[in-house]
């Protein structure tokens, strides 16, 4: 890669929820230059809470009055630290970070890590409404950690989508990529899971081609599948399955009422990335 650091470069890996970012670790996990352990990792978490514990430091923000440079300097260099130390080295080009709190974080990101990539999961809004569903109709007897379990079918997808809320703050999130400078824009990559379910081989040629690493041809009957990440913390309603063999998940059926309710409150959203007879662009 022209320009790599001496340290591994971040690829920040978020998107919306049961969009595939699960399968995008493992898919990157096999080629030999990128590190992907899968889990969802704290290391943005971390970041953001240094940041709002140092804002409020009478010793950082004293400091700010007459050595403005000197302690801006020390917090961006201890930081970056952080997150150089947190990727660790083992000898990789790039390290895949899982935290859909990156999407609202790339520009921090950035000034940190300048090599900073992003990858941002997509998929149907209303197959990611039938798919949770589905799986609450599994886990019916557990409520949701947000209290969603005593609403019926209709308002629980109306809740999803609120800000506040699981769907809801990723597409905030998402939608607000183009208010970003296009230099920031150029840094992240839109993955559809639907073209990924179409032609895995095209799709992750394409991105590896796009993350600057060399050719590698994934073997999608024989995945790495490390440990699985603890889906007790999500109620069981947002399951990490790592399967050896990728199988695309089947289309959910999904209430007419509620389908046409999604699409017409996220217009701009199957404007965007599923326009009538379109396919998303390279």
């Amino acid at each position: 890669m022209d320009g790599q650091p001496q340290s591994p470069g971040l690829v920040c890996v978020a998107g919306l929820p049961r969009a595939g970012s699960t399968l995008i670790c493992q898919l990157l996990a096999s080629h030999p230059d990128i590190l992907a352990e899968g889990h969802s990792s704290p290391l943005c978490n971390t970041l953001l809470g240094i940041r709002r514990s140092i804002s409020t430091d009478e010793f950082f923000l004293s400091q700010l009055d007459n050595a403005r440079d000197a302690a801006y300097g020390h917090l961006h260099d201890a930081m970056t630290g952080y997150l150089r130390g947190w990727l660790g080295g083992r000898g990789r080009a790039l390290v895949a970070d899982k935290n859909r709190a990156w999407l609202h974080c790339i520009e921090m990101a950035l000034t940190l890590a300048p090599e900073t990539k992003m990858i941002v999961c997509l998929r149907d809004l209303a197959q990611i409404y039938g798919s949770i569903e589905a799986q609450h109709q599994q886990t019916i007897l557990i409520d949701f950690n947000d209290g969603l379990a005593d609403f019926d079918r209709f308002g629980r997808a109306d809740a999803l989508f609120a800000k506040g809320r699981v769907i809801g703050d990723a597409l905030s999130s998402i939608s607000a990529f183009d208010d970003l400078p296009a230099t920031v824009q150029q840094r992240v990559y839109f993955m559809r899971y639907e073209d990924l379910a179409r032609a895995p081989d095209k799709a992750m040629a394409h991105l590896f081609d796009w993350l600057g690493v060399p050719p590698h041809t994934v073997d999608f009957s024989d995945l790495p599948v490390g440990p699985s990440e603890s889906d007790s913390y999500y109620r069981l309603k947002y399951p990490h399955v790592r399967r050896r063999r990728f199988t695309p998940a089947p289309p959910h059926d999904i209430p007419e009422r509620i389908e046409r309710q999604i699409r017409s409150v996220c217009q701009w959203y199957y404007d965007k990335w599923y326009p009538a007879g379109g396919r998303l662009g390279a």
